[in-house]
């Protein structure tokens, strides 16, 4: 999973390039907080699909 993972993110920056290496270096100091977060339980997570039905009727499917 993590290799996959790595992939993502590779094929990502190839599509992605970053315009700002600044932005990208907060946006992982970032992930890593929420991580720790997680992994401490500190926080609730909600499953994506949870997610995206709440989204749906709230937007009443406008956007998805």
């Amino acid at each position: 999973l993590e290799k996959r993972a790595e992939l993502v993110d590779i094929l990502i920056k190839s599509l992605n390039p970053a315009i700002d290496k600044k932005i990208d270096k907060l946006w992982a100091v970032e992930a890593e907080k929420r991580l720790e977060s997680i992994k401490k339980k500190s926080v609730t997570t909600i499953p994506a699909d949870e997610v995206f039905t709440r989204i749906r009727k709230k937007h009443h499917g406008k956007y998805l």
